[in-house]
């Protein structure tokens, strides 16, 4: 069975577009696409080419002039008047979006190791303004209902033949189809409801805390512990840390593309990512615990 990629689609166009547009986003729901009911004549078609494992997979995102008009207007900071049509500015808003996007859903799913999902990269391969009425041969179709700030912007994306097992919470792709999926390894998919779990405030399968342990803890869960989150660690000499000034810029060794470290009372119990919420920092889970965490390793 392949691994389901629909959470870390949701999850990221979502939290992509917060970060970029600087509004509260959600995806209320999504479906399969019925291109008699749209009701706007033109999008911007961005193609989008994703290689992983031995697959290579293109995916377009349909963006109709009432998102894409909408879109530039927010990444502007909602100054000058809201386009009534899509131009070329427009059209290069949507890119880096769409851009932002698919880089995003490429560090989460590589975070998670999934044996059949691996090294996954994406790369824009174009884009271009259409009429929906000659989008029909670009595969199978699914509408994103998006919300910006409780504002419906729908967005439209399709998948191609390969890749639709790995949606399957989104496609509805039957078991026997997924086990059509190509394969990179032997190794066996981590169940789909893998991404959900690490997101999840209940205990379960990815909790730091065994089923057994976490019934006999229940007079500790309001304990307080302290969070924290690492950029990034260096060691100096203490002559040099004298010599420092304010104005000073401090290299760290991380990386910017790297994940940040998650730390309980100074253990690390896993690694997140940066996300803006409501214009606060707040950081999103990507990998949590281990088996051999315990808890007085938490100071507990």
């Amino acid at each position: 069975m392949a691994s389901d990629l629909s959470s870390f689609l949701k999850d990221e166009l979502a939290n992509t577009l917060e970060q970029l547009l600087s509004k509260s986003s959600t995806i209320d729901s999504v479906s399969e696409l019925d291109l008699d009911s749209l009701d706007d004549s033109q999008c911007i078609d961005v193609s989008v080419k994703f290689d992983f494992a031995n697959i290579s997979s293109t995916w377009n995102f349909f963006i109709p002039t009432i998102t894409a008009t909408k879109f530039e207007y927010y990444m502007l900071g909602g100054m000058g008047d809201l386009k009534e049509h899509i131009d070329d500015e427009i059209a290069d808003a949507v890119n880096e979006i769409v851009s932002n996007i698919c880089g995003s859903i490429t560090t989460a799913v590589n975070a998670q190791s999934f044996p059949d999902v691996t090294s996954m990269k994406s790369e824009l391969k174009g884009s271009s303004i259409k009429d929906f009425k000659d989008i029909g041969d670009s595969g199978k179709k699914y509408f994103l209902d998006v919300s910006l700030d409780s504002e419906k912007l729908p967005i439209y994306i399709s998948f191609d033949d390969i890749v639709i097992p790995y949606f399957s919470q989104i496609t509805g792709s039957s078991s026997s189809e997924e086990q059509e999926a190509p394969q990179a390894s032997q190794s066996t998919s981590v169940p789909a409801s893998n991404s959900a779990s690490i997101q999840s405030p209940e205990l379960g399968t990815n909790s730091l805390l065994s089923e057994e342990a976490s019934q006999n803890l229940q007079l500790l869960y309001n304990i307080k512990l302290k969070l924290s989150v690492r950029l990034g660690t260096k060691n100096f000499l203490l002559k040099d840390i004298l010599r420092w000034d304010i104005g000073e810029i401090i290299e760290l060794e991380q990386m910017v593309n790297e994940p940040l470290e998650i730390l309980i009372n100074g253990i690390k119990i896993g690694e997140g990512e940066a996300v803006i919420v409501e214009g606060k920092f707040g950081l999103k889970i990507k990998s949590i615990g281990n088996g051999s965490l315990k808890l007085n390793q938490l100071g507990l």
